[in-house]
């Protein structure tokens, strides 16, 4: 199913001409590259955290729909570079810029350069339960044995 997400470009040093759209890398990728929308590199120092703006804003309207700002699995595995955060989390009705925390967790510094693809972006369906109170859960074999009771 194809679903419209309103974008709107926001950062002005952005060449609307030239302006690279979130997009995905391959026919099965899950993720849109989201880039930095700098005008000119940026020193990451090793074990520090910096939040980079990316130029655009997102709405999605729907509140079944959210969005999640996950790290570059290269970036993190190769450089030490992941989110600050761990995950941004984007609600339905949120309509600022998309800003990336991102964690030099290595112990070299790092450069973020203009237009370099610094996280990605992932649309997900929303489960909105309505709660109702009772007394005791139906038992099952995981019931008492709590946090980590299966072992490594």
């Amino acid at each position: 199913m194809m679903y419209k997400i309103k974008i709107k470009i926001l950062n002005s040093c952005i060449n609307k001409k030239n302006f690279l759209l979130p997009k995905y890398a391959t026919s099965g990728s899950s993720g849109l590259d989201l880039r930095a929308s700098i005008k000119e590199k940026i020193l990451l120092i090793a074990n520090d955290v910096i939040l980079i703006p990316t130029g655009i804003a997102i709405y999605i309207e729907n509140p079944y729909i959210t969005a999640l700002i996950l790290p570059r699995s290269g970036l993190g595995h190769k450089n030490g570079i992941i989110l600050g955060n761990s995950v941004g989390l984007i609600d339905s009705d949120y309509q600022g810029e998309l800003m990336i925390s991102l964690w030099n967790r290595s112990k070299k510094n790092f450069y973020i350069n203009p237009n370099d693809r610094i996280a990605q972006l992932v649309f997900v369906p929303i489960i909105r339960p309505n709660f109702y109170i009772v007394n005791n859960f139906k038992k099952t074999l995981r019931s008492k044995k709590g946090f980590g009771h299966s072992g490594m």
